[in-house]
């Protein structure tokens, strides 16, 4: 029996230092996903009609819609090429699908930033009970490093999210004032 209790404490030290040693750490993700987002270019996308909802089956003549026409597709992506559907004034036809393929994108960028936030959170959050939990200085000081630099992303991570707030309003603004229907941004 004397030598139950070492080895229990073995088996959970283990149990608890496994899968923290097998899971990447919230700082390489944070940073990969910086890199990520810093090569992509958010000014250039090409839809096509693999990018589009199929439009409803077995509608009569008169009451198909704009929207069940084939999109547009850009056949150029560089500065001052035109698709084929632009007009005169160099603006794209914005029909339905160019709306909601705007909105949606700038939620869908607005809902991943909020999980990456939501992350960031629990790893500060975790980095804080870890830094008070410890008692030797070195390892304090690279605690406290770590999360630091986690506290820096989620400030930057919460700029990104008040700018897509901001986007999705002036694109709710851009179309009412351009005389959209409310449907065409749900």
């Amino acid at each position: 029996m004397a030598h139950a209790v070492p080895i229990v404490g073995l088996v959970f030290s283990l149990g608890v230092a496994l899968p923290l040693a097998q899971s990447p750490a919230l700082g390489d993700v944070a940073r990969k996903e910086s890199e990520r987002r810093k090569t992509q270019d958010p000014a250039v996308k090409v839809y096509t009609n693999k990018d589009l909802p199929a439009p409803a089956r077995g509608r009569t003549a008169e009451q198909k819609t704009d929207a069940d026409a084939p999109p547009l597709e850009s056949t150029t992506t560089g500065e001052g090429a035109k698709s084929e559907g632009e007009g005169k004034s160099g603006e794209a036809t914005r029909d339905e699908a160019w709306w909601k393929a705007r909105i949606l994108d700038a939620r869908e960028e607005l809902r991943r930033n909020e999980l990456f936030a939501e992350a960031l959170q629990s790893r500060v959050n975790a980095l804080s009970r870890d830094f008070v939990n410890r008692d030797a200085p070195p390892q304090r000081r690279a605690i406290g490093e770590d999360r630091t630099e986690a506290l820096n992303e989620l400030s930057r991570v919460q700029a990104e999210i008040d700018r897509g707030k901001k986007a999705i309003a002036d694109i709710e603004e851009e179309a009412r004032q351009a005389g959209v229907p409310a449907g065409w941004l749900h």
